[in-house]
Parts: structure tokens; C-alpha cells; sequence
């Protein structure tokens, strides 16, 4: 059986944006529940983050899912594309670094990678950015 390779080729295209709208919806997911349900989240912050400040467990999770939505908002929107981007990697690289080698640190690897590699690749054709940029 012959593939078509252009079928693929005119789909190639579209792999960046189908990346950048599926990692926002997970960042927008993981925010949600930690503002709508955030008692279910307070025993994942560590000790070593509630000694470093005043704040409750209960205040790091509502500021971790505020930061998700926003930022999700952002990469779903393409709005500041590389610096949304860069700046989920690394919120996902803290998370990583806190929860260590486990299925929550090796899931958040992947994504991790993911989202820089929309760092690396930049606007897509459906970025709010490239829209923008087309206006000035």
C-alpha cells in the first residue's frame, strides 16, 4: 500500500498549533482544579516552599492555578507566544525539581519538553502575535 506524502506534507503545518491549543488546555485544566478544588492540592507543596514564607499551602495553590490559567489563557490565545511558553517550562521545571522522580516529575518532563519546543518554534499561523504583528 502507497502513503500519499503530500497528504502528510499539507498536515505538517498544523502540528505546532494542534501542540500549543493541547498544552494550553491541560495548563487551563491543572489551574482550574486547583482554584475550584484547591484542599485537594494543598499536600502537594512542600514543607521546604511554606518555610520560605508566610503564605498557607492553601495561598501557593490558588497562586499556582491563577498562574496556570493566565498563562494557559496566553499560549491558548498565542499571546506572547515564546515568553508564555518559556515561562510554563520553567514553572514546570520548579514542579519537577519539588516532586523529584516520580509519575507527577516524569509527566511534567514531557510536558515540559513540549512547551519548549513551542519556546523553540515560535508563532504559528493561528498566534494571536502573528495577528498582531500584521496590524502595526
Amino acid at each position: 500500500m502507497e502513503i500519499d506524502e503530500s497528504i502528510f506534507n499539507k498536515m505538517k503545518s498544523s502540528a505546532p498549533i494542534i501542540l500549543r491549543i493541547g498544552l494550553s488546555l491541560v495548563f487551563l485544566w491543572f489551574g482550574s482544579q486547583q482554584l475550584l478544588h484547591t484542599s485537594m492540592w494543598v499536600g502537594l507543596i512542600p514543607e521546604w516552599v511554606l518555610s520560605l514564607s508566610q503564605l498557607s499551602a492553601a495561598t501557593w495553590v490558588l497562586f499556582n492555578g491563577a498562574f496556570e490559567i493566565v498563562f494557559g489563557f496566553c499560549l491558548l490565545a498565542g499571546y506572547f507566544t515564546r515568553i508564555t511558553a518559556l515561562l510554563l517550562a520553567f514553572h514546570l521545571l520548579g514542579i519537577i525539581f519539588t516532586v523529584g522522580y516520580n509519575d507527577i516529575g516524569v509527566r511534567d518532563f514531557g510536558l515540559s519538553m513540549a512547551v519548549i519546543s513551542v519556546f523553540l518554534y515560535g508563532n504559528d499561523s493561528w498566534c494571536l502575535d502573528r495577528f498582531l504583528a500584521k496590524k502595526s
